[in-house]
């Protein structure tokens, strides 16, 4: 018996608080691991379960920068190789991040220390409340930065079902009940609580694959051509070598043979008026003909305006271009929070500082309605779901990106995953044309199909189908964004708090 007191007192240790969070990030592409995400999850639960406020919100700050630094530490590499800045202040900086991001995670677990009772199906309740309000928090203060939120562990595995219904966010709530779970297993308790608290866990991963999964319909195929120049990005914006990356890109987009083009973003580092006329008129000579159409990443406005992270289309409308501008703005990459300048001007970014861009609804080519997303605006599936309904809605999702800001390690297979999130939220595929990878095709259902090894410079041609109709999650989302998630959290507090008569 004092041997098993012994494990279980570790399990709620700060060493294991560590591991734990180790294991949340192995959870996630490329390791996929989808069962460690609730199974990492419930060594926090099974150490909060007692605690006093002050240590649940201690070990939950641990499990947090655990998390986030082992899941985040490439972005290291911008700062110091792309950076300039020195090693030990990016891993600082890292750091840094992780450790104010986890105070959302400190935050909730002490929350939840105040609030649990002796009920223990009102603490997993209460527990899984807690946990997503961390990440809705997490998402949407300062402007957002849910970079692996838990949910987008499964993206694959018993529970991606529910991503229809419910969203990542939903999954996130559903992922931390389970952890709870298994945590009420490990822990002391009458057997019949335990046994009901299994049921339930058990319930959810049965139903998921059972419930209606098919919400949307075949409006046929579209041939793509998804470039990947493999531009270093220590030459991307290298005047001296500026001309030869062009005439490289004018000869990817000449040999491209699909009905659709796509550039990755930025691929063209400057404005259209920077660029001499005969690019732009060698750039278009391609798609002269009636049905092909081109995506490119390129700048729009101006240093007296701010400049904006845009994606072309050719032609448009009309004959005019049409032009979607980056809006969720990535912090210190593009836009410099308040009192960060000093920071950001040890980076030594080009166009750190950029304006907010404008949006339109779709690029329509060959029968198809293609809504632009470019980089990391593809984590925010609240931004885009307007496109997903209405009369005439998206058909398709087009990520353009340039990840070569962060090497190859963990961050093109993470990005990749959030792709696969969106396909089947809104069951919509998604076709990716990256500078340095992961250039690949997911499909309506989130399968990854074909994809272009990474570093490598090629064109990834293939055949996509559009879909048209819409999903539960996109259907409330668009209607109530994610007010509902909130209301369900704050209930389920509201309802403890009664409980412990205030």
């Amino acid at each position: 018996m004092k041997a098993l007191a012994s494990v279980r007192g570790w399990f709620a240790s700060a060493p294991a608080m560590l591991v734990a969070g180790l294991g949340q990030t192995l959870s996630f592409a490329p390791f996929e691991a989808w069962w460690l995400q609730p199974l990492s999850l419930a060594l926090l639960a099974f150490a909060t379960v007692q605690a006093a406020p002050r240590r649940a919100a201690f070990l939950g700050w641990l499990f947090g920068v655990a998390w986030l630094v082992s899941g985040l530490w490439w972005l290291y590499i911008s700062m110091h190789d792309f950076g300039g800045m020195p090693a030990w202040l990016a891993a600082l900086a890292v750091v840094a991040l992780a450790a104010a991001l986890s105070l959302y995670y400190a935050a909730a677990m002490a929350l939840f220390a105040r609030l649990r009772g002796a009920n223990p199906y009102l603490n997993a309740l209460l527990w899984a409340a807690c946990w997503l309000l961390a990440e809705l928090a997490r998402a949407v203060l300062w402007t957002g930065f849910p970079w692996i939120a838990s949910g987008y562990a499964h993206s694959v595995g018993l529970l991606s079902a529910w991503a229809p219904w419910i969203g990542v966010y939903g999954l996130c709530a559903l992922g931390a009940g389970l952890a709870f779970v298994l945590a009420s297993l490990l822990g002391h308790g009458p057997s019949r609580s335990k046994l009901i608290l299994a049921a339930g866990g058990l319930a959810v991963l049965v139903a998921g694959p059972l419930l209606p999964s098919v919400f949307t319909q075949d409006a046929g195929t579209l041939k793509v051509s998804l470039l990947q120049p493999n531009v270093a990005q220590n030459l991307k914006f290298d005047p001296n070598r500026l001309e030869v990356n062009l005439q490289l890109l004018l000869r990817q987009i000449a040999s491209a043979k699909g009905d659709l083009v796509v550039t990755p973003e930025s691929v063209v580092p400057l404005t259209r008026a920077e660029l001499s006329p005969g690019f732009w008129a060698d750039l278009q000579a391609p798609f002269a003909a009636q049905g092909r159409g081109l995506l490119i990443g390129i700048f729009t406005g101006s240093e007296a305006e701010g400049y904006v992270n845009s994606v072309l289309g050719l032609p448009g409308p009309g004959g005019a271009d049409y032009v979607y501008g980056k809006r969720h703005l990535l912090p210190f990459g593009e836009f410099i929070p308040p009192g960060f300048r000093w920071f950001v001007a040890l980076l030594q970014i080009p166009l750190g500082d950029q304006a907010s861009g404008r949006s339109e609804a779709a690029y329509e080519v060959a029968g198809q309605r293609v809504r632009p997303l470019i980089c990391y605006e593809d984590l925010f599936g609240e931004d885009v779901v307007a496109s997903m309904v209405g009369p005439r809605p998206a058909t398709l999702f087009v990520n353009v990106s340039n990840l070569a800001w962060f090497g190859e390690s963990l961050v093109q297979d993470q990005h990749l995953q959030f792709s696969q999130m969106r396909a089947l939220e809104f069951q919509r595929a998604v076709v990716r044309s990256t500078n340095t990878g992961a250039t690949a095709v997911v499909d309506h259902l989130g399968r990854i199909g074909p994809r272009l090894p990474a570093l490598t410079e090629g064109i990834l041609e293939a055949e996509v189908q559009g879909r048209v109709g819409v999903t539960p999650y996109a259907r409330w989302l668009s209607a109530l964004g994610l007010w509902p998630l909130f209301g369900l959290a704050v209930g389920v507090l509201c309802w403890a708090w009664r409980r412990r008569g205030g």
